[in-house]
């Protein structure tokens, strides 16, 4: 069964949609299908996947509100090799819409579970908000990947993080937890970003990341041409940044089994 990994973090700016989009694109290439699921309405990890999220045919509003089978809203066409649920400003209204259903947290859960078996890993962006989208990613996620900058506002962001997921886990999903900590845009000449990186290695341990993921401005750049890193730019720092972190995360799955 495909393991379900929701990339979330409370404070925005902190290379969510770019750790999505890129660790979707190394796994890919690392032969193991891969789904993203873009539960952002800005469309980011869409725009960055090379699908024009204001011509997409279908999106998460479809999956989510209209019950639209899964193989029709899928887009296999992505510069990153993997599958894709889109997204736009129309998932919006979704979180509106699925105000009136009964079992509302749970709509992407029961939308995706007869395709989990067909995936290797499945990402979910979600938005920057605790939001019902945020729940649904939280009820259908296995665990959460939490990317952050090591800087003080981070870390408050992170306790914060903390403490909503252990309210959804005793609500929606028990078994839901912390798959592990991301340092990004990480400047290794900057003192401060040292001092919290250490932080999160002694209050996390093992969860923290091997993998650090550097500031770098070929991962700027690539989502405005449509690609992710390794594609736009396969020898930058942070492209084989992300290949790391694909074998880390490997490895780790393997351990698990």
């Amino acid at each position: 069964m495909g393991k379900v990994i929701a990339i979330a973090n409370q404070k925005g700016g902190v290379g969510k949609t770019t750790t999505c989009v890129n660790l979707a694109s190394s796994l890919a290439a690392t032969h193991r299908k891969i789904l993203v699921i873009d539960l952002d309405p800005q469309g980011n990890a869409t725009m960055a996947s090379g699908v024009d999220k204001y011509n997409v045919e279908a999106t998460a509003y479809d999956l989510l509100v209209d019950e639209m089978p899964f193989d029709q809203v899928v887009n296999k066409n992505t510069t990153g090799n993997y599958d894709l649920i889109a997204s736009n400003a129309d998932v919006t209204a979704a979180e509106v819409k699925m105000m009136e259903f009964f079992a509302r947290e749970v709509r992407l859960r029961n939308a995706i579970a007869p395709v989990r078996n067909e995936y290797d890993f499945i990402f979910i962006d979600c938005p920057p908000t605790l939001n019902l989208l945020t729940i649904n990613a939280m009820a259908a996620a296995d665990s959460v990947l939490v990317p952050m900058q090591c800087e003080y506002f981070a870390l408050e962001g992170l306790t914060a993080l903390m403490d909503t997921i252990n309210k959804l886990a005793a609500v929606v999903n028990a078994d839901l937890h912390i798959e592990g900590v991301l340092r990004t845009m990480f400047d290794s000449r900057n003192r401060l970003s040292n001092e919290v990186s250490e932080q999160l290695k002694t209050h996390f341990g093992k969860k923290v990341y091997r993998t650090v993921i550097p500031r770098n401005i070929r991962l700027a750049e690539a989502p405005s041409h449509g690609q992710p890193a390794m594609y736009y730019d396969k020898t930058s720092s942070g492209a084989k940044a992300y290949l790391a972190l694909a074998g880390e995360i490997i490895r780790r799955s393997e351990m698990q089994k």
